[in-house]
């Protein structure tokens, strides 16, 4: 393995590590642009389940809630297996960079129209018929793109959760999502050995990116930890949009 690509996954893992630590989520969405652009997506999908993962643990950890954000969310974990097994299928057939553009497009207009309009939060009751179908969809999509935060980040945040449950939902999604994604790659024979060694020797740069990010994020108020996930959001649509154009 040469320097530059050891300094393009060490900096994808850091720059990812980071993201997650300031806001809780996009791990893998703020990683695989920097690793499709230097490696290739379907290269680097696999070199972020187990830097995911971790992540995630170490978030979950922190967040709390644990058993009650099972019980309530249930329905919405169990239906993204089924999509993902579906999305995964497709990933050989359709065009991965395509289908990562337009979810960055989504990406970019759901971030804008939400940050500048404050829409109701859902009822409870509307809230329990999405959460399976939020579920799949979203496994239909990360099984596509790799990308784990759509339409499961919009549907959280429309129930204005307090932040705590709110990390512990998304990360026990993302979680899920990357047990069953290293499985389905491993049997397409895209997970190897190999990206399990780099990965695990990643998990320095991992370590010290969600640490520092972390701090950050413990001085953020509600509000402004919702802005910061929504811009954050704009900047994934932009990067994913980008990565298609420059390709």
């Amino acid at each position: 393995m040469s320097i530059e690509t050891i300094a393009i996954i060490a900096c994808a893992y850091f720059v990812a590590a980071f993201v997650k630590g300031a806001t809780g989520l996009g791990f893998s969405t703020s990683a695989l642009p920097i690793l499709a652009l230097g490696l290739g997506l379907k290269e680097g999908m696999p070199l972020v389940i187990i830097p995911s993962l971790v992540s995630n643990s170490i978030i979950m950890a922190q967040a709390g809630h644990f058993r009650e954000t099972v019980s309530r969310f249930w329905p919405m974990f169990l239906a993204t297996i089924p999509g993902l097994l579906i999305g995964l299928a497709v990933l050989k057939m359709v065009d991965s960079l395509l289908a990562g553009a337009v979810l960055g497009l989504v990406l970019m207009n759901y971030g804008a129209i939400t940050l500048f309009r404050h829409g109701k939060p859902l009822s409870d009751k509307i809230a329990r018929r999405l959460a399976p179908i939020s579920g799949f969809a979203t496994g239909i999509i990360n099984g596509i793109t790799g990308s784990q935060v759509m339409p499961v980040l919009p549907f959280l945040l429309s129930l204005r959760l307090e932040p705590k449950r709110f990390l512990q939902a998304i990360n026990i999604s993302f979680s899920l999502s990357s047990i069953v994604m290293a499985f389905g790659l491993t049997r397409m024979g895209m997970m190897t050995w190999e990206t399990v060694w780099i990965s695990l020797a990643g998990l320095v740069p991992v370590y010290l990116g969600t640490k520092l990010g972390t701090n950050i994020r413990n001085r953020m108020d509600a509000e402004t930890f919702r802005r910061v996930v929504l811009i954050m959001l704009i900047i994934f649509g932009v990067i994913l949009v980008a990565k298609f154009v420059a390709l």
